[in-house]
C-alpha cells in the first residue's frame, strides 16, 4: 500500500475541492484505497453534505464513540471495533475508521519560532561524544568540545580526553581566544558542567563557570527543556563536524587531532555557505560579526594552555586508535 505523505493528502484535497473529482477517480488515479480518501477528507471537513447526512449503521454508537474518545484520545480504531462489537456493532473497520478519523481529537503541533540573534550576542556551547581513543592498553572517551556563533555560524571546536571541569573550562578558553572576542552570552544544553539543579524556570549555575563568567563578563543561559529549536545551531554543527571533518580521517594522536580540526575549522568551516545568504560564506559572516564581540580579558583565572588540564591524562602522549 501506498505511503500516505502530505503530498499526496494535498493532491485529494485539490483533486476533490477543485477538480470536482468523485472519491473513487481519485482513488483510481492515485492507487490508493477509497477508505483512505474518505478519511483524508474527512479529516479536512471536505465530505459532501450528501456524505454527512447519509444515514449508516454506525450512527447509533456516534456518543459512544465520541465519549470514549474524549477519555481515551489515542486509543486505536481496532480496540473501538471490539468495543462496539460487544455492543452490538454491525458494520466492519473500514467505515469506522472513516468516523474515527473525523471524530479523533487531533493534537495541536507546537509552534517553534525560528531564533534570530544579533551579531556578538550568541554563542551556543555543548559536548559531543566521539567514542574512545585507546592509548596503550586504556581507553580514554575523546569528547569534542564544540561552540558555535549563533549569527555567523563560525564554529570552533577541540577535543579532550574527557568532559570534566577542568578541560570544561580551558575548552572555553581556546574557544574565547580563537574568537577573539566574547559573545554576551553563551547557552548551554543543561549540561551538568553548567547547570547545578533546574526547577522549571528557577536555574542554579555551576559556581565555577559562574566564577568563568564574571571574568569573561558573558551571560550564562539554559535551554529550555525539550526545546530543539533553541540548540539547533550546535547540533547541526556537531553534524557537520562528525561528517565532513572526523568520518573516515586518520590522526596519530590527540595533538595531531586537533591540529587537523582547528586547520579545518579555520578553513572547510569558514568557507561554507552562510545559511542566512547562501551569496556569502560564513568567513565574510563572522568578519562582520567579530567587531561586535565584546573585549576579552588579557589574564585569565584558568590557565591559558588549553591542553595544561588534560596532560595528568596524556603522559603517554595518547598515541593509539580511535573506536567509536
Amino acid at each position: 500500500m501506498k505511503r500516505m505523505t502530505p503530498e499526496i493528502e494535498a493532491e485529494i484535497v485539490r483533486l476533490h475541492s477543485a477538480e470536482h473529482w468523485p472519491i473513487g477517480t481519485i482513488a483510481r488515479q492515485l492507487t490508493i484505497h477509497h477508505s483512505v480518501v474518505r478519511r483524508v477528507l474527512g479529516r479536512k471537513e471536505l465530505m459532501g453534505p450528501t456524505l454527512s447526512e447519509r444515514p449508516s449503521i454506525v450512527d447509533p454508537y456516534l456518543p459512544f464513540i465520541r465519549e470514549t474518545l474524549a477519555a481515551y484520545p489515542t486509543l486505536s480504531s481496532s480496540r473501538l471495533l471490539a468495543m462496539l462489537k460487544e455492543r452490538g456493532y454491525p458494520g466492519q473497520r473500514s467505515r469506522l475508521r472513516e468516523v474515527v478519523a473525523r471524530l479523533r481529537a487531533r493534537p495541536k503541533g507546537e509552534a517553534f519560532l525560528r531564533l534570530r540573534t544579533l551579531p556578538g550576542e550568541q554563542a551556543q556551547v555543548d559536548w559531543a561524544d566521539f567514542g574512545t581513543l585507546k592509548i596503550g592498553r586504556a581507553e580514554r572517551p575523546l569528547m569534542a568540545f564544540v561552540v558555535v556563533l549563533s549569527w555567523s555560524r563560525r564554529l570552533v571546536a577541540r577535543f579532550y580526553l574527557g568532559s570534566q571541569m577542568p578541560v570544561f573550562l580551558a575548552g572555553h578558553v581556546y574557544v574565547l581566544e580563537r574568537l577573539g572576542g566574547v559573545p554576551r552570552e553563551l547557552l548551554y544544553d543543561n549540561l551538568k558542567s553548567a547547570v547545578v539543579e533546574r526547577r522549571g524556570d528557577a536555574i542554579r549555575f555551576n559556581p565555577t563557570l559562574l566564577n568563568l563568567a564574571t571574568h569573561y563578563r558573558f551571560a550564562p543561559r539554559a535551554c529550555g527543556p525539550r526545546r530543539g529549536n533553541e540548540k539547533g545551531r550546535v547540533e547541526r554543527a556537531i553534524r557537520y563536524l562528525r561528517e565532513a571533518f572526523f568520518a573516515a580521517r586518520p590522526f596519530d594522536g590527540l595533538d595531531d587531532l586537533n591540529a587537523q580540526l582547528e586547520a579545518f575549522c579555520d578553513g572547510p568551516a569558514m568557507d561554507r555557505r552562510w545559511p542566512e545568504d547562501q551569496t556569502r560564506t560564513v568567513r565574510e559572516a563572522f568578519a562582520e560579526e567579530q567587531p561586535r564581540l565584546r573585549i576579552r580579558p588579557e589574564d585569565c583565572v584558568v590557565n591559558r594552555d588549553p591542553r595544561a588540564a588534560t596532560r595528568p591524562l596524556e603522559e603517554d602522549r595518547c598515541r593509539g586508535s580511535v573506536t567509536t
